[in-house]
């Protein structure tokens, strides 16, 4: 586990980094001695261990799992099982996972002191901008962060997001540091209303634009929906400003309380300087433009995120874009000790201290993704190779074991004696936009469900596959079908009011992190289908073959990026529907089955 150390003394927290990164080896051994024999006992490790804890016994008789392998015990605590069945420490929270597990979003367990590592992780990649970045210190940041509605189990154990957590863990003893480093004040923050909390933090932040050094989100697509509420909202913004008085519908008693100490007193002329430049036709660098003293941007531009990086550059104006870290729900992994690589070149270096890590070597499949290799060997952190694909396998403080993250990282190099990692992707995930990640099996479902609607209409679905549309924002899935008729020479054009309810039923089939992000978080595009000429996919199979693909092997792939094989697809559309309709999602979602 990470030392005790001075989250306000930077350079404690960069000699604390330091310290971590050189002693990877000792730190590792450590880490998993420490875990094993505080929960030798847990009913978990007890069928394994068989009274042993030391690291050949783990590698030996642990297995490797997933969390269909696991979900038992976490629905077991949920249910009001003690913890000690996987962990000695209560599980105070159980974190809500971006991955799902049947069209369920997962459950992550997460004790009081996981937490406290988490906040001293923080601690330990905030010094880095400012070691890079000239002036940051001359400001604050006007970082975006939203509080989602949380909910709990049948054993009151709260259901939380991370970023929840990391709210909700601001208290009176060490709110100062919040406000050493926020504009907005955590009141607004902490707003349970994501409309209000938005509008007014984006009010403190204009307010204060000549001591804003720094903005962002934790992701891109969420500082873009960011920017696009300005672009709705600039011209009552700057009435706010002008009049000294927050618009009546600002109802929320923390926002309007937060709000009241920076919108005191009527300032035409700021209103005016803000009007002045959210009127121009153009919003190229209008983060620059509206705030001249910023920085930088800073969001997770890695993996989906990357497809944001255009226009977080548009909007920005030359600010560099900086990505600090990578985790997950699961567990803190890695820092980026140079935040101003490019973002499409970040490189994460490892903490030995936040979980014991190994890893399993993958290979890259040309059309299915990343798959692990024949009877692979887990290898120790320090044992990677530069240059090899490689999926995490953590076992952490709060009670999981040999559990595979799903993500493939690749090696790149190493800072001192831990390896840094290049994000890849998801294993296996073929359409993502946001924090939804739709595998291929839940597409298939998805599709044969809405193919049926085409029946009655004497209308069969020939093949299909797909892409992701990031033109415009939010982004949205793009389903391209070939269809085929069960009547001789009839004409292939289904009404669009049936080809925009097969539009509504993809997406009601999807699984709730999709649906949630269409219908609550709105950063999903409606989705479309391009339906497309008969033949389509016979080009498309040609165009793989020529490539060097088997015509006896070859499957039609289920998401497609070649640039190439989509103006094949392009150039072959002959309609394009749009789902009319919103997806159901409720709040129960975030630990039901539906």
């Amino acid at each position: 586990m990470l030392p005790k150390f001075d989250p306000a003394n930077h350079k404690a927290c960069l000699s604390v980094l330091e310290d971590v990164t050189t002693n990877a080896k000792q730190i590792q051994d450590s880490v998993l001695e420490a875990i094993l024999s505080r929960n030798a006992k847990t009913e978990y490790l007890r069928g394994f261990l068989k009274g042993k804890f030391d690291k050949q016994t783990f590698k030996k008789n642990l297995p490797v799992i997933t969390y269909e392998d696991y979900r038992s015990y976490i629905d077991r605590i949920a249910n009001g099982e003690p913890s000690d069945i996987i962990c000695d420490r209560p599980v105070t929270v159980l974190l809500v996972s971006s991955g799902t597990s049947g069209g369920v979003p997962k459950l992550i367990p997460l004790t009081a002191e996981d937490m406290e590592q988490r906040n001293l992780f923080v601690s330990l990649y905030r010094p880095l901008p400012f070691k890079h970045i000239k002036g940051l210190s001359e400001g604050k940041s006007l970082l975006f962060y939203f509080l989602t509605r949380e909910s709990e189990t049948a054993s009151r154990i709260p259901v939380r997001t991370m970023i929840t957590c990391v709210l909700k863990s601001v208290t009176p003893a060490n709110k100062f540091i919040w406000e050493r480093i926020q504009i907005s004040p955590i009141e607004i923050a902490t707003c349970p209303d994501t409309t209000q909390s938005m509008y007014c933090q984006l009010l403190c932040g204009l307010i204060q634009r000549g001591n804003v050094s720094r903005l962002g989100a934790p992701f891109a697509s969420s500082f873009l929906k960011v920017i696009n509420f300005l672009g709705d909202h600039w011209s009552e913004l700057c009435s706010n400003i002008r009049t000294g008085r927050v618009s009546p519908w600002i109802k929320d008693a923390q926002c309007v309380s937060g709000i009241s100490k920076f919108l005191s007193a009527p300032n035409p002329e700021l209103a005016s300087i803000i009007e002045q430049e959210c009127s121009k036709k153009s919003w190229e660098a209008i983060v620059r433009r509206l705030w001249p003293n910023a920085k930088c941007i800073e969001a997770v531009v890695t993996g989906s995120m990357s497809q944001y990086i255009p226009m977080l550059e548009f909007y920005g104006g030359g600010l560099p874009v900086i990505s600090l870290f990578y985790g997950s729900s699961e567990c803190l992994f890695g820092l980026n000790i140079n935040p101003l690589s490019k973002p499409c070149d970040v490189s994460y270096t490892t903490v030995p201290s936040m979980a014991y890590f190994e890893f399993l070597e993958v290979k890259k499949d040309q059309e299915a993704g990343h798959d692990p290799l024949v009877n692979p060997v887990v290898v120790d952190l320090v044992d990677v190779k530069v240059g090899h694909d490689y999926e995490p396998v953590v076992t952490t403080f709060s009670g999981l074991y040999r559990y595979r993250l799903g993500d493939v990282l690749r090696v790149t190099g190493f800072y001192n004696n831990a390896p840094q990692f290049h994000f890849v992707g998801r294993n296996k995930v073929v359409l993502s936009i946001d924090m939804d990640k739709t595998y291929e099996e839940d597409l298939l479902n998805a599709v044969t469900n809405a193919k049926l609607l085409l029946e009655p209409h004497d209308f069969v679905l020939i093949d299909f596959t797909s892409r992701v549309d990031f033109s415009s924002y939010p982004g949205r899935y793009v389903l391209y079908w070939e269809l085929g008729s069960k009547v001789k020479d009839k004409k292939l054009e289904p009404k669009r009011e049936v080809m925009e309810e097969c539009c509504f039923t993809v997406e009601e089939s999807l699984d709730s992190v999709y649906r949630k992000g269409r219908k609550n978080d709105k950063n999903i595009g409606p989705l479309e289908i391009k339906v497309v000429r008969r033949g389509a996919f016979d080009e498309l199979m040609n165009f793989f073959v020529s490539r060097g693909t088997s015509v006896s092997q070859y499957k039609t792939p289920r998401s497609v990026k070649n640039e190439e094989a989509l103006k094949i697809l392009e150039a072959t559309v002959v309609s394009k529907s749009f789902s009319q309709k919103v997806p159901s999602w409720e709040l129960h979602e975030l630990h039901s089955s539906r």
